[in-house]
């Protein structure tokens, strides 16, 4: 149903029923809005996209989707664990398939490094490339399991907006070193170029620079071997929609195409949302999935800030920005035997590729690319017998003195995306394009979803804008408001985001009444 009005955060036939406004339908936005429906909230879920999932949604062209964002889902057990708490079975409602291998990634010099969730082939790889740092690989996978059980199963669980919850880690922060970079920390135990930035460069996943990284975040190679690699047939935005189901059969409801404007402060409380066009929305809590910047930049802007005031989120430092070419291909799918679902092909330079985008902001010639061909698993991305791509390429964020023009830019260097893929993976892909491409850059991720200096994963997780240092989940700023998303704790990555609503679960509290749950057909709302 269509509608010009959106409707009343509250609408029910009992006088007293608790009301959410939930701006933004990211995954955090929606894991939220879920969390919300099962304590006995009616939630209002808006976005100014025309469907749900943020960057976790897709654009179909031509017989092809593209899946914009996220492509592999770990730590399955988060979502299990959410649609349980709504009384739902997560695997009915989504189709996930294992992934082995995870990924392959290619060397300049013509090497390969496979990753895979068993142990003993890992250990394999490693010895084949470098048997002299077996011992250490075997140490790395120690350590990463160490910073697991605490970063993640501890602090990334639980509420980091007191001050003495930091005070209380520093000791086990001391001990893990979490003052050494996630690169330092795989340099100190393989010697070959090629398994330290095997084992280093995951941090790029959540929007980090490996080289100023805190250690704590090698844990995901521990959680990948442990729990696997999977893919939602769908993409993601499979996950999205059925979120959207639960929410809606909860009695929930969606505003698509109606942006935010301002979070209204009433009583010294978040009181409701205004619009851009000027319609205000009211209820008991609001909850923001907008980039945390822009949630107190914009939507706060005529609210007095004692911390994440204007100067403040100046100095913060932000994760890169992303060169996305999504592409389809022709007669395809028996060709390029080397390109499985999931393939990183490393450019010459590792650490000074690395400085040129967090830390020089330059655009540098050459590149590293993130290659996802999910036509491999999921027939459903592409016309028969052809293929879905998407090439991501790291790129510095629109914040530094020297920012590129992407207008400029943008086709410039697709030529030379063009030209790695064609020489080092997918030999005659010129040949092989079809019509059906998009381009995403810096300056789309600022537009699309009004991301700060487009950067492509909010705040960089340094071991300064981690935990405490992060923007909490529960508003020190505003009563009544709290926070999910990737700018938040514990942060980005689609088992970080899902684990921002689990925290945010832990400080509201419950809906005073139960409201009357409607069925699974209720209206979702667009506004025009």
């Amino acid at each position: 149903m269509q509608t010009n009005t959106p409707p009343r955060a509250a609408v029910s036939n009992e006088k007293s029923v608790s009301t959410a406004i939930v701006i933004g339908a990211g995954m955090g936005g929606l894991a939220a809005a879920m969390r919300l429906g099962a304590k006995g909230y009616q939630v209002t879920v808006i976005d100014r996209l025309d469907m749900p999932g943020g960057r976790g949604s897709s654009i179909s062209m031509g017989g092809h989707r593209f899946d914009l964002g996220p492509t592999i889902v770990t730590v399955p057990q988060e979502l299990r664990a959410l649609w349980a708490l709504c009384g739902r079975d997560f695997d009915k409602d989504v189709d996930l398939r294992a992934i082995d291998p995870f990924y392959e990634i290619t060397f300049p010099d013509g090497s390969k490094f496979t990753a895979s969730q068993s142990t003993e082939k890992m250990r394999a790889e490693v010895a084949r490339l470098s048997p002299g740092d077996l011992a250490g690989y075997d140490k790395f996978l120690k350590d990463s399991e160490k910073r697991y059980s605490f970063g993640f199963e501890n602090l990334g669980r639980r509420s980091m907006h007191e001050l003495w919850e930091l005070i209380k880690v520093l000791p086990t922060f001391g001990m893990l070193r979490a003052d050494r970079s996630v690169f330092a920390h795989a340099r100190s135990r393989v010697k070959d170029p090629r398994l330290q930035m095997a084992l280093s460069f995951h941090p790029l996943f959540i929007g980090g620079d490996p080289l100023h990284v805190t250690s704590m975040y090698i844990l995901v190679s521990f959680l990948e071997k442990e729990y696997g690699v999977h893919y939602a047939m769908g993409g993601v935005a499979a996950i999205a929609k059925a979120m959207a189901g639960v929410i809606e059969s909860q009695g929930g409801r969606f505003v698509f195409g109606a942006e935010a404007d301002e979070i209204l402060v009433r009583g010294g409380r978040a009181a409701g949302v205004k619009l851009t066009d000027g319609r205000e929305m009211m209820a008991d809590i609001v909850v923001s999935n907008a980039d945390a910047g822009h949630t107190y930049d914009r939507l706060l802007r005529n609210h007095a800030k004692k911390r994440w005031t204007p100067a403040k989120l100046k100095r913060t430092r932000w994760s890169m920005g992303l060169f996305v070419w999504y592409f389809g291909t022709k007669g395809t799918r028996d060709m390029w035997q080397d390109a499985g679902q999931h393939t990183i092909v490393s450019g010459p330079r590792y650490e000074g590729l690395l400085d040129d985008i967090f830390m020089k902001g330059k655009l540098a010639e050459d590149m590293s690319l993130y290659v996802h061909r999910p036509s491999v698993i999921d027939p459903s991305c592409a016309p028969a017998g052809d293929d879905t791509f998407y090439a991501l390429s790291p790129v510095p964020h629109l914040g530094h003195d020297n920012g590129v023009n992407w207008s400029e830019m943008a086709e410039t260097y697709k030529a030379s995306v063009l030209k790695v893929l064609d020489e080092r993976l997918l030999p005659g892909l010129a040949d092989r394009l079809t019509d059906n491409q998009v381009v995403f850059t810096p300056e789309t991720f600022r537009s699309r979803y009004l991301s700060p200096v487009g950067a492509g994963f909010s705040i960089e997780p340094r071991i300064f804008q981690s935990a405490w240092f992060r923007p909490h989940n529960i508003s020190e700023e505003v009563p009544g408001l709290y926070l999910v998303g990737a700018g938040t704790h514990p942060g980005a990555g689609v088992p970080g985001v899902i684990s921002t609503a689990q925290v945010m679960d832990t400080l509201v509290p419950p809906a005073p009444r139960p409201m009357p749950r409607a069925g699974a057909g209720a209206d979702r709302l667009v506004a025009e």
